[in-house]
This record gives C-alpha cells, sequence and structure tokens, in this order.
C-alpha cells in the first residue's frame, strides 16, 4: 500500500467514526450532503481520491467543521 493510499483510508475510516457517531447511514449523509450514495460509499471505503467541494459537501452534510474530518489522523 502506498503512502496515497494510506492517506485516503486513514480519512474513511474516521469519516465512518464520524458519521456512525452521529447516527447516519451512508444513504443519509449522502442525501445531507447532496453526494450520489455510490460516491459516498467508495470515499468512506478509501478507494477515491476526491475533490475538495466534494470534502465541504460532507463535512456540511455530517453538520461539522471540515477540520473535524482530519482530527486524530497523522500523515
Amino acid at each position: 500500500m502506498n503512502d496515497k493510499e494510506k492517506i485516503l483510508l486513514k480519512f474513511a475510516n474516521n469519516l465512518k467514526k464520524i458519521r456512525e457517531g452521529k447516527d447516519l447511514s451512508i444513504r443519509q449523509l449522502a442525501a445531507s450532503a447532496g453526494l450520489e450514495y455510490s460516491q459516498l460509499q467508495r470515499i468512506e471505503k478509501g478507494k477515491v481520491n476526491f475533490a475538495l467541494t466534494t470534502l465541504i459537501a460532507i463535512a456540511q452534510g455530517l453538520d461539522v467543521d471540515v477540520s473535524e474530518l482530519f482530527e486524530k489522523l497523522k500523515f
């Protein structure tokens, strides 16, 4: 696994933890963030590198600051 893949996986795991902590399904978050379910599912599995605007939409959908998505991640 290369560094890029490790970063995506760390982010994905943190995103899942935050989403589950808010008791949201992937479908609920996708709807709230205005994203496709399949796109969010791939992000949460660490399978896709995504745009900054998608990151902001996810944070808005979770009602958190973007920085919270990076908390406790060491790169």
